[in-house]
């Protein structure tokens, strides 16, 4: 099992999520970001302003999501 921080995976806060594949790290980290959005949570409605951004260019958008599959291969296992 690995662990990253919503704010390593795009996010605004420092939760951390625990999963065993990057898939599921994706999973826990977009279920995360509804939460916040339904709450209107400035910090975090900002940072899905700036994926949105991202978004509009799928070439970017596709190395930014590689880039966080090879920070997330290369976490040591949590504890």
């Amino acid at each position: 099992m690995k662990t990253m921080s919503c704010e390593q995976l795009g996010g605004a806060c420092d939760t951390e999520f625990h999963a065993n594949s990057f898939d599921e790290m994706a999973e826990i980290s977009k279920q995360h970001s509804m939460e916040m959005f339904q709450q209107q949570d400035e910090a975090h409605l900002k940072a899905m302003g700036e994926m949105k951004q991202l978004m509009q260019e799928p070439e970017a958008m596709t190395a930014w999501f590689e880039n966080k599959r090879k920070e997330f291969e290369a976490l040591p296992e949590s504890q």
